[in-house]
């Protein structure tokens, strides 16, 4: 019999549920109310007429709640192929229409495509690259303010005998951008990538940037308003906070 549930179940490694009333079974997480992006939204304002970059689109369910709100355009792009994959089912099932689902790398995607969107969204996805200062780097050049979840790394909140660390190799290099100086921590998924409900990034080695240095660039890089929303220093998979950054002169 055809059904919903019936396109949700090819996919193995759903990490979000759907709404309860839907009557399907997916994930655990309800993404789809995520007061993360709930939160961000409020603060940037109406959407209407406004453009959207979405990066990390995960399984559409962030993308679900930002489209609510009536924005002119939203391009999300995937680089994960199950996930861009169950990005489709969840836009046909929550009827997603302002949503232009793209598979591929978002660094290219930025460094290609030049134009500047009102608002970006990278929600759990900076810490999965491989270059992540230079992800902060093409956002800010093409979005005039942006909503930023990540990990992070903290010497503070994730001390030397920390579990959370025991995916890092321990190796920290130097990294310059733009004349300013950060640091990379080196990081291996541990071939969890293997595994159908992997959600990371492209490659198994990517690095953490540390706290300070990520809010450091975002000012450099021009976003003059710079706001810590929520952080919790005891995460389980490790120090994260969210960060919404605008540029004023540009709103």
């Amino acid at each position: 019999m055809p059904d919903p549930q019936n396109a949700i179940d090819i996919l193995e490694g759903w990490n979000s549920c759907f709404p309860q009333e839907l009557g399907l079974t997916a994930g655990t997480h309800p993404l789809f109310a995520d007061q993360r992006i709930v939160e961000a939204l409020d603060r940037f304002g109406p959407l209407d007429g406004r453009t959207v970059l979405e990066a990390g689109p995960l399984e559409g369910m962030h993308t679900h709640i930002i489209n609510a709100r009536g924005p002119a355009r939203i391009d999300a792009i995937e680089a994960n192929k199950l996930c861009f994959l169950r990005c489709l089912v969840t836009k046909q099932i929550l009827n997603i229409d302002r949503a232009n689902f793209l598979l591929g790398d978002i660094q290219e995607w930025l460094a290609r495509h030049e134009e500047t969107y009102d608002l970006a969204f990278a929600c759990g996805v900076l810490y999965h690259m491989h270059d992540p200062a230079l992800l902060l780097q093409r956002l800010a050049k093409r979005s005039k303010a942006l909503f930023l979840w990540t990990h992070y790394f903290s010497e503070t909140a994730m001390p030397e005998k920390d579990i959370r660390r025991g995916p890092f190799s321990g190796k920290v290099h130097d990294h310059n951008i733009d004349g300013h100086t950060v640091r990379y921590y080196e990081r291996s998924y541990y071939m969890a990538n293997a595994n159908a409900s992997f959600c990371g990034g492209m490659k198994d080695r990517h690095y953490w940037m540390h706290r300070d240095d990520i809010l450091m660039l975002l000012k450099a890089f021009g976003y003059d308003e710079v706001t810590i929303l929520q952080e919790e220093p005891a995460h389980s998979g490790g120090p994260c906070f969210s960060v919404f950054c605008r540029k004023t002169d540009e709103m």
